[in-house]
């Protein structure tokens, strides 16, 4: 076959993203090239490639690579998940059948990742046009009613990460009436807290949680159930692989990892992921965080994870994360990052009664940093390496383990 080309494809946004659609269809079909999307106002990661043929690996004329998807890079340099026709239209199919049928969907969130394209290709695939919000001024909740009140259709749909179902919970009035208008409104990017899930629950918000990953054409398990045809394995440790005919077919330039494999009669891909996970008796999973996010603090593991479902328990407290930092004794100080209420901010000491109380003395942080809003990047991820340095060059108070 002759070498198809990368062709970087700068996502714009608000409407002009439909313009997008037919370079997409020639990249399902194959007879266009692969496709790097990237912001407009960056460009494409150059370790990627752009404007580059695909290696033979990289490719097939039986099952073409549709795109080349940067992942957010959240703890470390992007790396470029090849996602094949055959990977993306087997998620589509089994997003929709999970939800109850096609339906018309709105994109809320940036085309040139994973959730965002998704939108665009569910879309796509089933004969409609999305409606569009425009993202350029950040997102806006009367914007998002506005937008939702246009799209019309018998089923609809909308892909949001918790930042913003946070803010439409919180605006009240039209933007949460327009949110409790959806059939389904998928939620990613970041793990939704309890709370943040039993308030939409109660204002009459249909939320389906979805995990996954731009290696698996997005989340692959709503609801903490697999959708059809994907299957979960745990490692001894916990560590989290993901099967099925949605994983990539690797990643730009290699994996010398080895985080792909192919295995089985069936020749089933599969992906192992940064996470750990528990499957109960029913194999639903419950992702427990990732697995190089594990704090050790004066010799003992804390879980960032559940430190900050704690946190997520204190009053006013809207938004939380936790992470480690080098400390000259303990190895790792444990801090804790929260988003509150106006006039609601937790003390230190409160922190670490609540911490101390439910998941040990051993568990509580050494050091809190009240912020008006998480930094974030990729589609809602929090951005950790900004808050590392917010909190290495913060002021913080010694408090004994």
């Amino acid at each position: 076959m002759t070498p198809r080309r990368l062709e970087p494809l700068a996502v714009p946004t608000g409407p002009a993203v439909l313009g997008l659609l037919p370079a997409l269809r020639a990249a399902l079909r194959g007879d266009g090239p692969a496709l790097l999307p990237h912001a407009a106002a960056a460009a494409p990661a150059a370790a990627l490639g752009p404007g580059e043929p695909l290696a033979p690996a990289e490719d097939d004329d039986a099952d073409p690579t549709v795109a080349v998807l940067a992942t957010s890079g959240s703890t470390g340099t992007p790396k470029g998940a090849l996602l094949t026709a055959s990977a993306l239209l087997a998620s589509a199919s089994a997003t929709h059948d999970r939800l109850g049928g096609p339906g018309r969907w709105l994109l809320a969130l940036p085309a040139e990742h994973v959730a965002g394209l998704q939108v665009l290709l569910r879309s796509m695939i089933s004969g409609s046009e999305p409606g569009v919000l425009d993202l350029a001024g950040g997102f806006d909740p009367a914007a998002f009613a506005a937008a939702a009140e246009a799209l019309p259709g018998r089923r609809r749909y909308t892909a949001l990460v918790p930042t913003q179902v946070r803010r439409l919970l919180d605006g009240g009035g039209e933007p949460l009436a327009a949110l409790a208008g959806f059939d389904a409104v998928l939620v990613g990017g970041a793990a939704a807290a309890e709370a943040l899930l039993l308030a939409a629950g109660a204002a009459g918000v249909r939320i389906v949680t979805t995990y996954g990953m731009s290696e698996t054409c997005g989340g692959c398990v709503y609801d903490g159930v697999p959708l059809g045809g994907v299957r979960v394995e745990l490692a001894d440790d916990g560590r989290v692989s993901l099967g099925g005919p949605v994983v990539a077919r690797g990643y730009r330039g290699g994996d010398p990892a080895g985080a792909f494999r192919t295995a089985g009669g069936d020749a089933t891909r599969w992906f192992r992921t940064d996470d750990l996970g528990v499957l109960d008796d029913d194999g639903a999973l419950t992702v427990l965080g990732r697995a190089d996010d594990m704090i050790i603090s004066a010799g003992l593991k804390v879980s960032p994870a559940v430190v900050e479902g704690v946190l997520l328990t204190l009053p006013g407290v809207q938004e939380a994360v936790v992470l480690g930092v080098p400390d000259r004794d303990r190895g790792e100080r444990i801090v804790a990052f929260v988003v509150s209420a106006p006039g609601a901010a937790p003390t230190l000491d409160d922190v670490r009664r609540r911490v101390g109380d439910r998941a040990g003395r051993h568990a509580a942080p050494h050091q809190l940093l009240v912020l008006d809003r998480l930094p974030l990047r990729g589609p809602g991820k929090p951005d950790r390496p900004q808050l590392r340095s917010l909190a290495e060059s913060g002021d913080h108070q010694d408090r004994p383990d």
